[in-house]
């Protein structure tokens, strides 16, 4: 049921439209409806409508309590850099306030992260949009369609880099061949200069985050199998962690493609 809310997207919905997202009979989703009403994991509103309660994101705040130690994903994040040689980044989708992106962990060497060109400002907007960029796209492609839209509307912002996509007929697009292939390029999308891989991060077929690698685009003009293949494995390893199954599959369940 709490995926059927997710699936369609909006604020609150009747049972008819949330059986037949979840492939229940009516009667069955009304039984659960009146049963989550009581544990605050649904709200009724007017006219016969049900939206999500506090305990839903209470429930999600529990298990990702227990995600894996920082420590072993920021080991993931390490050699992934020495494995490329350019700046590794995890980025979580953060739903609150409206779907975007943020940036959990990093592994940049020694850099400030001065020479990205970068402003607080754009810091605060370009790396949370989830239109702009490769690890913002990677996540995108994997949402519901609902939300999809909501994110489509917002503008593009003013420090985007020159590649990002102004045009949303080709956005969508790249998100056609991100599920098709797995993984998502940039070219100075977020930042001038700066071209970009980066793969989403799943848990049991939902998407979680990204991992992204950035180098200056004179040195990768264009990505190289053996980045896109680090970044493929680096992701899928951060789903293993995620699942609580470190080292405990060769990654290829954990590719959405």
């Amino acid at each position: 049921m709490q995926r059927a809310f997710t699936q369609l997207g909006g604020r609150a919905h009747g049972p008819g439209a949330l059986a037949r997202a979840a492939d229940l009979d009516d009667s069955t989703v009304y039984r659960i409806l009146q049963s989550g009403v009581h544990q605050g994991i649904f709200v009724r509103e007017g006219r016969g409508l049900y939206r999500l309660g506090s305990a839903a994101p209470q429930l999600g705040l529990k298990a990702l309590a227990h995600s894996p130690a920082p420590e072993a994903a920021h080991a993931l994040l390490e050699a992934l850099r020495r494995a490329t040689g350019g700046l590794a980044f995890l980025y979580l989708l953060a739903p609150f306030g409206g779907a975007h992106r943020q940036c959990v962990d990093m592994a940049v060497g020694d850099s400030d992260l001065t020479e990205l060109g970068m402003t607080p400002r754009a810091v605060q907007t370009v790396e949370h949009s989830l239109r702009v960029g490769a690890a913002g796209r990677a996540i995108l492609a994997y949402l519901p369609e609902t939300i999809q839209s909501e994110v489509l509307d917002r503008p593009v912002p003013a420090e985007a880099g020159p590649g990002a996509y102004q045009d949303d007929v080709r956005l969508l697009a790249s998100l056609d061949r991100i599920r098709a292939r797995g993984y998502a390029l940039g070219h100075e999308e977020c930042a001038a200069g700066w071209n970009e891989c980066a793969a989403p991060v799943t848990w049991d077929g939902l998407v979680m985050g990204s991992v992204l690698v950035m180098k200056p685009k004179q040195i990768m003009t264009r990505c190289p199998v053996t980045v896109i293949d680090a970044v493929e494995r680096t992701a899928a390893a951060l789903a293993d962690l995620g699942r609580g199954r470190p080292g405990g599959s060769d990654g290829n369940d954990s590719r959405m493609k």
